[in-house]
């Protein structure tokens, strides 16, 4: 008897769940890319917030690949941590500066480069959460959690 975290054969991921882990990883590639990007922005991160974010990271990506295994709880922390509380971490400052009188068309008009790139990058992060967060719940996904 083996005891190996992946699926058993006669259990393989169904493809709702393999395009939720295809969307959560592209998802934190663009936390990753958005992070590199504001290198070239007057307030790039610190030393201290890359070693924050790089664990953050690391840990996200493991807990996404371990969606394989069909365990339901896995999936639970998932939905909570990136679908919950890492989507609020991403639209709570522009929401705050939109409701504080901030303008789009301002905003697009004045922007450099960098500025667009992260804007993009965070837009695309905020898609791809909630895309990955929908096939993760989809019946397909839930019977292969429910056996997990």
């Amino acid at each position: 008897m083996t005891t190996s975290s992946a699926p058993s054969r006669g259990q393989l991921v169904p493809v709702p769940v393999r395009r939720s882990i295809l969307l959560w990883l592209a998802a934190i590639g663009a936390g990753v890319a958005e992070t590199l990007v504001r290198f070239a922005m007057p307030d790039p991160p610190a030393p201290a917030d890359l070693a924050v974010r790089f664990t953050i990271y690391a840990t996200l990506t493991a807990l996404v690949l371990a969606l394989r295994t069909g365990r339901d709880a896995v999936r639970w922390v998932v939905a909570v941590l990136l679908g919950g509380v890492g989507t609020l971490s991403l639209v709570v400052e522009p929401l705050s500066w939109w409701t504080a009188g901030g303008s789009v068309p301002a905003f697009l008009g004045a922007a450099d480069g960098p500025t667009l790139l992260a804007a993009g990058l965070r837009l695309f992060h905020v898609v791809a959460v909630l895309a990955a967060l929908v096939l993760m719940f989809r019946p397909r996904a839930n019977a292969f959690f429910r056996r997990g």
